[in-house]
């Protein structure tokens, strides 16, 4: 996926995003990066952010997350975060299922 074009014309936002999420956060040890997919998208999830939920689930995938991970993680916020939590995440994640479903 390609950045977004904002982080060209906020230097200082893509600054943070590069030093301190990516570099900092993403890069510490105590999560790997796959439990690191897992968690953030559960909280993107929770939080309706359909935008970054998109990005993340993709880069859960690159992580070692398989769909059936992120079927359960629909499951799971449904449950906890709410019956709209878990649809919005359901629609979100529909291309990674319908590719999923095809292979089979």
């Amino acid at each position: 996926m390609e950045d977004p074009e904002f982080y060209t014309y906020v230097p200082e936002f893509n600054r943070m995003r590069k030093e301190i999420l990516y570099d900092d956060l993403w890069s510490q040890k105590e999560l790997s990066p796959r439990d690191r997919s897992l968690v953030t998208c559960a909280i993107l999830g929770t939080l309706a952010k359909q935008f970054e939920l998109d990005a993340h689930m993709k880069k859960a995938l690159a992580n070692g997350v398989t769909p059936d991970e992120l079927r359960g993680l629909v499951a799971h916020l449904a449950i906890y975060a709410g019956w709209p939590a878990g649809v919005n995440a359901a629609q979100v994640g529909m291309p990674i299922f319908k590719a999923d479903t095809q292979k089979e």
